[in-house]
Formats: C-alpha cells, sequence, structure tokens
C-alpha cells in the first residue's frame, strides 16, 4: 500500500520544509509513503527548498496557473507513481501533518473513498466571527448540493483513495474543494470528514485577494459545478416560474378585460412566457449535454486505469532497482526527478 502526499506549491519557500518534515515517515497498514511538490509558477526558492529536503518528485508550471490545475496536476502525478491513496496538503504549514494518520484510517479500513480534514472553524481562535459565519454557511450550502454530510466544505487537507482520484475531474480555474466534492456526491462515493489540527499562517490567502472575492469566486463554482450535474433541476425550475407568472398575468389581463388600457400586463405576460419556454428549452438541452458529460467521465476513467494499469505491469517486469533511500533520511537523498507542466 503506496501513500503519496501531494502539495501544490506557490511561493512557499518560507513554510514548505516544515511542512515536510511534518510528514509521519511510517503509517501503520501503509508500507510506502513518498511526496509530490507542484511548483504552481513560484518565484522564490520553493523548488530549491524541495530538493533540499529530498523531494523525489516535483512537478513545475512556467507560469502560475492556479490551484485547481496544481491540483490535479499533482493528482495525476500520484497515480503515475502508483499511489493507492493521495493525501492533499498545503505548503504553507497550516494542516498537522502527523494528522495524515487520521485521513487515510477510514480509506485503509474500506469505509471511504474520500477523507476531509475537519477544522472545527467554529472554534478557531484566528477566524474572524465573519469568516466563521461564511464557512458555516458555505459549507451547509456544499452539504445540500453535493448531498455529502462534510462539515468543513473549504478544508484542503483531504485524502482520496485510487479509484476516487480516477474519477475526479476539475475544470475551474479557482479550487478543487468545492467542486470535488460535488463530484462525489454526485458519483456516489463515500465521503467522509475526520477532526484535524490547524494553525494560523503569516500571510494571508493566495486563493483569493478579498473575502469578499473569495464568496464571489467560490459561488460562482458551486452554481458551475452544480449546473453541470443537475442542469435540468436549474433551468427547468426557472423556467416553470417564468411560464407561471406569464399565465397568471395573462389571467388577469383577461379578467380585468382587453379594453382597459392594460396592455403592458399582456406584453409582459408574453415576455416571460416565450423567455420561460426558451428556459425550459435549453434545460431539456442541458440534460442531453450533461448525459454526455458522464459518458465522456466514464470513458476518460477507463482510459486513464488502462493507461495506469499497463505501467504498473511494465513496472513490475523491469528489473530491480537498487534500494533507495527514503526523504528525509539523513543519508544521500537521491536527485528530484521534474515533470514539466
Amino acid at each position: 500500500m503506496k501513500l503519496i502526499v501531494q502539495i501544490p506549491c506557490h511561493n512557499e519557500a518560507q513554510a514548505l520544509a516544515a511542512t515536510l518534515a511534518a510528514i509521519p515517515r511510517r503509517i501503520e497498514g501503509i508500507d510506502e509513503i513518498d511526496v509530490v511538490v507542484v511548483d504552481d509558477g513560484s518565484t522564490d526558492e520553493t523548488v530549491a527548498v524541495a530538493r533540499r529536503e529530498g523531494v523525489r518528485y516535483i512537478v513545475r508550471f512556467a507560469r502560475r496557473r492556479g490551484l485547481a490545475r496544481a491540483f490535479m496536476a499533482g493528482l495525476d502525478e500520484s497515480l503515475r507513481r502508483g499511489a493507492d491513496i493521495i493525501v492533499n496538503t498545503d505548503g504553507d504549514n497550516q494542516y498537522e501533518g502527523a494528522d495524515i494518520a487520521k485521513l487515510v484510517a477510514p480509506i485503509l479500513a474500506g469505509e471511504a473513498d474520500i477523507v476531509v480534514g475537519d477544522r472545527s472553524p467554529a472554534t478557531l481562535a484566528h477566524f474572524s466571527p465573519l469568516k466563521k459565519a461564511l464557512q458555516k454557511l458555505g459549507s451547509w450550502t456544499m452539504r445540500r448540493l453535493s448531498g455529502t454530510g462534510v462539515a468543513d466544505a473549504p478544508s484542503g487537507f483531504r485524502a482520496y483513495s485510487r479509484e476516487a482520484a480516477l474519477q475526479l475531474n476539475v475544470v475551474t480555474d479557482f479550487t478543487y474543494t468545492l467542486e470535488t466534492l460535488i463530484q462525489a456526491g454526485k458519483r456516489k462515493m463515500a465521503v467522509v470528514d475526520v477532526p484535524i489540527r490547524s494553525r494560523a499562517t503569516p500571510r494571508s490567502s493566495r486563493l483569493a485577494r478579498t473575502m469578499g472575492h473569495y464568496v464571489a469566486q467560490a459561488g460562482a463554482a458551486m452554481a458551475r459545478a452544480y449546473a453541470l450535474y443537475e442542469p435540468l433541476k436549474i433551468f427547468s425550475v426557472g423556467g416553470s416560474l417564468m411560464v407561471l407568472a406569464g399565465v397568471l398575468i395573462g389571467i388577469r389581463y383577461l379578467y380585468l378585460g382587453a379594453g382597459t388600457g392594460n396592455v403592458q400586463s399582456l406584453i409582459l405576460a408574453a415576455i416571460l412566457s416565450i423567455v420561460g419556454f426558451l428556459l425550459l428549452a435549453i434545460a431539456i438541452l442541458a440534460d442531453l449535454l450533461a448525459t454526455n458529460r458522464r459518458l465522456l467521465e466514464e470513458i476518460t476513467y477507463r482510459v486513464r486505469k488502462n493507461e495506469l494499469d499497463r505501467a504498473e505491469t511494465r513496472r513490475a517486469a523491469a528489473p530491480a532497482p537498487r534500494a533507495r533511500v527514503s526523504p528525509g533520511s539523513p543519508a544521500e537523498k537521491p536527485p528530484a526527478a521534474d515533470v514539466r507542466g
């Protein structure tokens, strides 16, 4: 059983060493632990720190592409390196590395496909009252949209089984945390959360400029992700309401009489009815596109799985490598294998 901890980074040279040092070297039920660092176009010494700390696998972007793209690149690289379980953590040392054992335990027990670390935001002293309220509202909304019971939806400290990782496809450029939860819920994956520890970070968030910007971006990401999987619900509800409003206004016009000067009511009723029927037509088309998307996702899953299975077969047939030194050992560290994005 191989565990890979992936760490998306953008200018995390100051905190990356501490983050790597906190990753446990042994976990019961895990035979091998490795690390993948994804450098999202850093302009500081992030890559140099990763190499100095003995990280074997580094994915590098020439320019910044965003957290969602870095997450998916790390996921793909981890799968290529033979991961059975993938843990995602942040490079700013926000999460306690020792809690990785808590994250992987439900997957090892066969009780979950995805495990989300619950920071208990309401108890965090470094969260303002407004941020706590927004976190609570956002997590409640995500539970309603995704059908999962996750208490801390924005948490980036997560564990994924191999099968779950193969099925995830992030299309947004903002963040993966919300979209992957909706995908998991719609795919009927087993998603659980476990309590974890977190600490304040000395720098501000690099995901959003302000809290208002984050709320706007997160809301758009949730709406888009939900619309991808439930377009019929979204467009049919809006279309039905508009048609109903048009019909009611039309009935009012007929009841009052055509000669009373209420022509504007007739025009409004016609506009609402036309727009409503157009939305209903869009709902049907969008539902057909969603069906095609599900088929494409299934094809993508099978292609990725077949590619990884063939790669594992080739590795198994290859001559046994020399005994390697695990990252973090005081002995000579192996050179990093850079993958350019």
